[in-house]
């Protein structure tokens, strides 16, 4: 039985029927219209009051979660209680209207009395259903009902399309007075019910000056039995369900099919519900919360009594508003007899029906409903009130009966403005300023307080079309603001002033065309463009246009004309009139004078000659005068005539504007949005024109978005996570970003507060990265110059998610629009996509997509990248250069884009479209363009559909998510998921053998060949070597590796890069997120972590530190958990956080994360000297334990050991430096510690890679602590144990990275020759291992070596290979090395590779890239570099704007090498600042000095300070003592730098200190100007290598310290 019901519940008749009474269902009615039908019965009327309150909660709702699901579910849990009850008690529900419903019971007149007494049992059983509930959401619900019985009349009336049907009569009217008298829980009887019902059963409550009662319960007598009583009065019920169908709620659903039936029922439901029947994919998808535009129409009766009278006005005027509503996508959804009259309810807007300019259509159409309803005879008055905004569209009600309706604040207030504003049409501030109409089409009328509605608003009367337009209306409202800048435009408007300058001396007319779409800023540049146009010789006319003016003939001209005639500015029509007779008298005979009377609303006397005129011919003499008065007025001055909205053009006015253009010159620049419709005849010419420049504008730059939003904000930096989310929502657009800021506010998001200086702030981990984006340096100048001190940043509020953020409703619409247009096979498509995420590969959405093919797929992705749905990238670096800058906004055609031939056009299209098919199977990667677009659509899914589709995107999306093969797909964090559980799939043993095959691990039979050996005795390396003949062999080795490379098998050699960006972007990253949808927390959590960790092997410390955050909310919300597992993701987490702080200088920071790591991994780092040195004692124990071959015997540790072991050893790596760094003489113990153990954790994995790393690391240590032979020991050793290694795989790599880490130890230790012999093999073997992330930095290396070296020409060529990668590569880092490589070249190489302006430009472009900002050193750098720059050529301005920006990073301390020479830049700059402060003789130069002299000291005596770096320190010390006064100092620091130079090779250093000691002990006069005639003569790279220049000769081009310049200063 119920799999029968089911199947009929699923019949298409049946889905239809619940959308309607029995009333319709089982009804016969005449097939003529208006169709009358009479009966008897009893009426209840059931409001439900707190719905539409709840409705406007959830419509604001901040984030994207909090849905019209929620809504639904709540609504329907309430409303379907009713329903129920209504059914099981025989009721009929005719219409839900919002919250409230009406039921009717049927009877014959005799059966009035018993049928009441069920209905007010009914009534009071559905006030108990709210008593006992608790209100939910904040809910209060409550019901108040009336009941009302007696005769009753239906009327059916509609046209061949739709049907409606209403029950009218006075028994209407009475429920729902009796539902108005109701108070909360009460049941009302109108006056005739109270009269015909049975008074013995009924307890009642008489209301003062009433005739209507208050029921107050039923008093049945004792011998009273209801249920006999309720079944005896069914049987007078025609369709109550019994016999083998009474457990049914309702007959209906029961229905068989009958294609007649179904015919005619359709007729009475909604396109979009039928479309919803027939389509089963949509099921669900028309409840949403949605911005529509409501049309509240109500008609009253002169003689409301009689059917068959109003009957026939209702079918009038039915047949027009359906007519009306069609053209322009409205439906009606309700038609009801509402206090006195007859409402239709219209809607704009609904799922499937978005269309542009709703708003307006709505108006437009409202004006026609009232005009054509105001004719119609018998109606009295027609009321209509407009109103916009976000409203609740759902089918609300039981399964069995439920209606498609609209709920909300909006339909109220339509309503509302509807009755209290009888016989006009009104609309509210939102209809108003979102209709695109003039000003003079609404006229604001007096506010009235309005039942139910708070605060309405402004109330406008819509007056429509008034012939006498005044001309002052259409003037482009010129707001333009000075200290405002019209930003990213400048090429806009610089082809601008050059047509003008051309125009102005040419003899020939210019037309310059700017298209764009809406929101793209075409008005501002038109602003602009009038404010600069104003000149001397020539006259400026502005005017905007809006859509009423296209439907105005000849209405552009008109206001022209008026604006020259100088008419815009008469006050009445007589002034007008005189001037007109004044300025035409010569030009036209009196008598045809009249023929102004219209186009100017003057009063000239109408002539014989001009009333026999036709139309056409009075048009022509209008034109023909008009052109004498333009030649006329040339002659005197230039005109230059701006029209904004050029597409409301009317097509009069272009032809006239066409043959203007051939007759005089004029200058006519216009902005227009595409054309909809092909442009009239007279426009395509005015496009084809040769004088015609047509302008494409497009989106503005990140960095223009940056500054609008710190101009609009007025402060001085917003947070890098606001700029990205605007950057990336606005999709370049001005408007967008404008909404999206506004949006922001109206959540209060946004909080201001005063800057800070960086110095005093305080670091925690929330406020690492409170690094502000800024606006660019010339916006800085001119706009931001409010006063100093009183400088504010923007924030945001502490919890907020910004990517969740629900879109602002403005925004929403457009993408609803665009939506609503696509057919329904691409809208499930974009639907899809939007689960997925922004950006998503084909294969993810094939699998998703439910039974599409692959052509299919292809086909309709093709047509939705051809209309800018989507984008598609071939890979990952395509996408991250697209992101970076928005497409050209600026392009010049001199042909209107919109007019390409169209001969040939279909064939075109489809050629183009296969075209794009073919792109889209080349790029597997797709984007939405915009993201609003994915937002609207994600909003769209019901809650249990959109946890179906993230659960199948996982399961996906998991079976890739590992590191990419080049990488042997191991996990970011090594052995990470043995550690926890995350695997959605179930996978069989042998499947997980061989993916831990793939995955790089060896399985119990393997293992025994890959046991580390280390040797009995250094059989390698005999004793008795010397340390040349080592040096000798461990080259060779490297050379034989990488020969053995070249001449390479398949099995070394990798077949493509690394992919693991692109796998981290398209794979790990989505899952994280679908995995937080599906609220899989601990899933969600391990990929964060995975995120993060790649982001810092990427060295993104921004990125990293994003995802760790993510990682935190989720890390509380397992706080419960205890396993093992949970407690290793923490110590993953503080690990990984001590690692960003330790990227970024925050050793403090970094230190306190790293030891709570390792005490949560049962690792306890000692605290204090006690602890210290015991533990010291232990792990020498277990060191010698180790080497001494014991650990042989040992089985290797287990998977879950290993991730264990691997994050300590992480952990210690850092702790040792971080320890290194610190000045306190205990604090080297403590790292010496820190570095044994690392050591002998590594040694415990028994894992090639982190021994020798280790080892190198212990003897880096060593060297950089001054212990002599321990580090040369441990270096051997390393060696040893490459020696060892098969040379495939892991093993060529662990190869590679001794090279690297021995060549980039052997620069920080100052030997060069040696650091160059091993970074050319890294960089070789780098290269051949196709990893540029490791190349790189061997280059970077290598190449300050060759500097130091003075090896020129290697020099070049090794920049020029980190050139390349650095394109190739898109590769930020690479490429600003390069330019600080490029700057040090000039500043002590003494010649030119890349110009200095050059450098400087790439550091304004991209100081705000994230990886540079939040990296140690390279800033610094490359900032200190320009200082000195400056400082030398004495321009110390700019040199306090560069050394105050370096000063900043100077307390992001790290031991690494790029920090120590950024550093060292940095105090040669402070260095030639205290040569200026004793020229100047400034009072605290002393101080400075001896502050200078200590910093540089603690430098050199700093244990992380690799020697490499002492000369130049050692040459700034001895300088800062000459400056003194001090000689003798400055002797030994000078000789002490020239004994270093010599021992390291330092050929450059060496040179620059001999010049410099020659000079300072000479009497010759410096020159003041000598750098500057010297920076002027550097010669560039090429005139070298042609042989110009001698090498010899450029040595000399050196900066030369001036010493005398007071004979003792102190």
């Amino acid at each position: 039985m119920s799999t029968r019901r089911e199947e009929s519940q699923d019949r298409a008749i049946v889905r239809i029927a619940a959308h309607l009474p029995d009333l319709i269902v089982y009804g016969d009615f005449s097939p003529e219209r208006p169709s009358v039908d009479y009966f008897d019965g009893v009426l209840m009327f059931v409001d439900i009051s707190g719905f539409t309150a709840m409705t406007e909660k959830f419509s604001t709702a901040m984030y994207m979660d909090r849905g019209a699901e929620q809504l639904v579910e709540i609504l329907n849990h309430y409303i379907s209680a009713i329903v129920e009850k209504v059914l099981i008690f025989g009721g009929d529900i005719l219409k839900f209207a919002g919250d409230a419903l009406l039921a009717l019971w049927k009877v014959e007149r005799r059966q009035l009395k018993n049928i009441i007494t069920v209905v007010i049992k009914c009534s009071l059983e559905i006030h108990g259903l709210f008593e006992t509930q608790e209100s939910e959401e904040g809910l209060d619900v409550r019901v108040k009902i009336g009941l009302a019985a007696g005769h009753i009349t239906m009327l059916v009336f509609g046209d061949e399309t739709r049907n409606f049907f209403l029950v009218i009569g006075q028994a209407v009217d009475d429920v729902r007075l009796a539902q108005n008298m109701a108070q909360m829980n009460d049941v009302i009887l109108s006056p005739n019910c109270w009269q015909l019902c049975d008074r013995s059963m009924i307890e009642i409550e008489r209301i003062p000056d009433q005739r209507a009662v208050k029921v107050n319960f039923l008093k049945p007598p004792s011998t009273f039995n209801f249920d006999e009583f309720f079944t005896k009065c069914m049987t007078f019920m025609d369709y109550y369900p019994s016999g083998d169908h009474k457990n049914l709620l309702r007959l209906a659903c029961m229905l068989e099919s009958d294609p007649e039936l179904e015919l005619s029922l359709q007729k009475y439901v909604m396109e979009s519900i039928l479309k919803q029947i027939d389509d089963k994919q949509l099921r669900g998808y028309l409840s949403e919360l949605r911005p529509v535009t409501i049309v509240f129409v109500n008609l009253m009766f002169k003689d409301q009594d009689k059917a068959e009278v109003i009957g026939s006005a209702i079918q009038d005027a039915c047949v027009h508003i359906n007519s009306v509503l069609r053209v322009s996508r409205g439906q009606i959804n309700k038609v009801f007899m509402f206090d006195k009259g007859c409402s239709f309810l219209c809607v704009f807007g609904f799922p499937g029906e978005k269309a542009p300019d709703e708003v307006t259509h709505a108006l437009e159409s409202a004006m026609d409903i009232f005009d054509f309803c105001s004719q119609v005879h018998k109606i009295h008055t027609v009321s209509i009130g407009v109103a916009s905004g976000i409203v609740f569209c759902g089918i609300v009600g039981h399964s069995v009966r439920h209606e498609y309706t609209v709920i909300g604040q909006k339909v109220n207030i339509a309503a509302r403005m509807m009755m209290y504003y009888p016989g006009t049409v009104t609309c509210d501030s939102v209809t108003y300023s979102g209709s695109n109409l003039p000003a003079y089409f609404f006229k604001e009328l007096p506010q009235k307080v309005m039942k139910g509605v708070a605060d309405p608003g402004p109330v406008y009367q819509c007056l429509g079309l008034n012939e006498k337009v005044m001309f002052g209306m259409a003037y482009l409202i010129c707001n333009r603001n000075e200290g405002y800048p019209l930003l990213g435009r400048d090429k806009e408007i610089k082809y601008f002033m050059c047509s003008m300058k051309k125009f102005l001396v040419s003899n020939c007319s210019r037309v310059l065309m700017y298209e764009g779409l809406s929101g793209y800023g075409k008005s501002q540049i038109l602003m602009e463009i009038e404010y600069l146009a104003q000149g001397e010789n020539h006259r400026t006319i502005a005017i905007a246009l809006t859509k009423i003016s296209f439907h105005q003939n000849f209405y552009t001209i008109q206001i022209f004309m008026a604006t020259v005639l100088g008419l815009d500015t008469c006050k009445h029509y007589k002034e007008r009139q005189t001037n007109l007779q004044n300025k035409v008298k010569t030009l036209l005979d009196e008598k045809f004078h009249c023929l102004l009377n219209d186009i100017f609303h003057v009063r000239f006397p109408i002539s014989r000659e001009v009333s026999k005129m036709t139309t056409f011919r009075k048009q022509k003499q209008l034109e023909a005068l008009f052109m004498k008065i333009l030649e006329q007025t040339v002659k005197e001055e230039r005109i230059i005539f701006i029209i904004d909205e050029g597409q409301f053009v009317d097509a009069a006015s272009w032809s006239f504007l066409e043959k203007l253009i051939r007759t005089i010159p004029i200058f006519i620049i216009m902005s227009l949005s595409p054309f909809v419709d092909i442009p009239c005849a007279a426009a395509s010419a005015i496009m084809k024109n040769r004088n015609t420049t047509y302008v494409t504008l497009g989106a503005v730059q990140p960095k223009d978005i940056r500054n609008k939003v710190c101009l609009d904000l007025d402060v001085r930096g917003i947070p890098k996570e606001l700029d990205t989310y605007l950057v990336e929502g606005s999709c370049g657009i001005p408007f967008y970003c404008e909404e999206l800021l506004k949006n922001l506010d109206h959540h209060r998001v946004l909080i201001f507060q005063p800057m800070e200086v960086e110095e005093k702030t305080n670091m925690t981990w929330n406020n690492l990265f409170k690094n502000f984006s800024r606006p660019t340096e010339e916006l800085n100048i001119s706009a931001l110059g409010n006063e100093e001190g009183n400088e504010e940043v923007c924030n945001l509020a502490s919890g907020v998610i910004l990517k969740n953020l629900s879109p602002p409703a403005s925004l929403k619409e457009i993408s609803l629009v665009q939506l609503d247009s696509m057919s329904l096979s691409h809208q499930m498509l974009v639907r899809c996509a939007a689960i997925i995420g922004l950006t998503f590969t084909t294969e993810l959405l094939f699998e998703v997509l439910p039974c599409w093919n692959m052509k299919m797929m292809i086909k309709a992705l093709a047509t939705l990248v051809e209309s800018n749905i989507f984008d598609c990238f071939r890979n990952g670096k395509e996408l991250r250069m697209a992101l970076r800058q928005n497409a050209a906004s600026f392009e010049v055609n001199y042909r209107s884009l919109s007019l390409q031939p169209s001969e040939g056009l279909a064939h075109g299209e489809e050629e183009e479209l296969r075209e794009l098919e073919s792109e889209v199977i080349e790029c597997h990667i797709i984007r939405f363009c915009r993201p609003m677009m994915q937002k609207t659509a994600y909003e769209l899914w019901l809650k249990d559909q959109k946890k179906a589709m993230h659960l199948k995107c996982a399961r996906f999306l998991e079976e890739n998510a590992h590191r990419c093969d080049h990488c042997r797909s191991g996990d970011f964090i090594p052995c990470h998921h043995f550690t926890v559980n995350i695997r959605l799939n179930t996978l069989d043993l042998d499947t997980i053998k061989k993916m831990a095959k793939s995955r790089g691990f060896t399985t119990e039979e393997e293992i025994t060949f890959s046991k580390i050996e280390i040797p009995e005795k250094s059989e390698l390396f005999a004793e008795n070597l010397s340390p040349e003949e080592i040096k000798e062999k461990i080259l060779s080795f490297f050379d034989i590796v990488i020969t053995k490379m070249r001449a390479s098998e398949e099995d070394i050699i990798p077949l493509e890069s690394c992919q693991c960006e692109e796998i981290l972007e398209m794979v790990i990253m989505p899952l994280a997120h679908h995995f937080v949808a599906l609220g899989e927390n601990n899933k969600a959590l391990y990929y964060f972590l995975e995120i993060a960790s790649a982001y810092l092997m990427l060295g993104d410390n921004y990125m990293a530190y994003i995802y760790l955050n993510e990682g935190e909310r989720l890390l509380r919300t397992l706080k419960k958990d205890k396993s093992w597992s949970h407690t290793f993701e923490s110590a993953t987490f503080h690990s990984l956080k001590g690692e960003v702080c330790f990227n970024m200088g925050q050793m403090v920071l970094a230190k306190k994360m790293l030891r709570k790591a390792l005490k949560l991994l049962h690792r306890i780092f000692p605290y204090n000297l006690i602890s210290l040195f015991l533990q010291t004692h232990v792990e020498k124990n277990r060191h010698f334990y180790y080497l001494n071959q014991q650990a042989q015997e040992s089985a290797p540790p287990g998977k879950r050991r290993l991730a264990q072991l691997y994050r300590q050893t992480a952990c210690f790596s850092l702790l040792w430096q971080i320890y290194s760094l610190n000045y306190f003489f205990h604090y080297k113990y403590y790292g010496h510690l820190a570095a044994m153990m690392e050591v002998n954790t590594a040694l415990e994995t028994q894992d090639d890679f982190q021994i020798i790393k280790a080892y190198l690391d212990y003897s880096l240590h060593h060297q950089l602590a001054g212990y002599q032979g321990v580090w040369y020991k441990y270096e051997i050793m390393a060696m040893e144990q490459i020696f060892n290694l098969p040379l495939k795989g892991e093993g060529i790599e662990i190869v590679s990275y001794v090279a690297d880490k021995l060549g980039y130890t052997k620069l920080l230790m100052g030997h060069l020759d040696l650091a160059i012999d091993l970074g050319s093999r890294a960089q070789k073997m780098w290269a051949l291992l196709r990893n540029p992330n490791r190349q790189y930095m061997v280059l970077c290396w290598l190449s300050k070596s060759l500097f130091l070296k003075n090896r020129n020409k290697q020099l070049i060529q090794v920049l020029g290979w980190l050139w390349d990668l650095s394109i190739s590569e898109e590769h930020i880092f690479s490429k600003a090395f390069f330019y600080f490589v490029c700057l040090d070249l000039m500043l002590y190489s003494g010649f030119v590779y890349k110009t200095f302006e050059e450098c400087l430009e790439f550091i304004y472009q991209n100081e705000d890239n994230r990886i540079l900002k939040f990296q140690s050193g390279i800033l610094l750098g490359l900032y200190s570099s320009i200082a000195i720059w400056y400082a030398r050529l004495q321009e110390w301005d700019n040199f306090h704007i560069f050394s105050s920006r370096a000063k900043n990073l100077v307390p992001r301390r790290t031991p690494t090498a790029l920090y120590y020479e950024g550093i060292s830049r940095y105090m040669e700059g402070q260095v030639l600042y205290l040569q200026k402060q004793i020229e100047g003789q400034s009072e605290n130069a002393q101080d400075s000095g001896v502050e200078l002299l200590k910093n540089l000291e603690s430098l050199v005596t700093q244990n992380t300070t690799g020697p490499v770096f002492y000369p130049r320190l050692y040459h700034l010390m001895a300088y800062v003592c000459i400056l003194m006064g001090d000689g003798q100092n400055c002797d030994l620091f000078l000789n002490t730098a020239l004994r270093l130079s010599e021992t390291q090779g330092n050929v450059l250093e060496k040179c620059w200190l001999n010049m410099s000691k020659e000079w300072w002990y000479s009497d010759s006069e410096l020159m003041d100007d000598q750098w500057l005639q010297t920076v002027s003569n550097l010669p560039s790279w090429e005139k070298i290598v042609s042989g110009k220049v001698n090498m010899q000769d450029i040595q000399k081009n050196k900066f030369l310290m001036r010493v005398n310049i007071l004979d003792n200063p102190f």
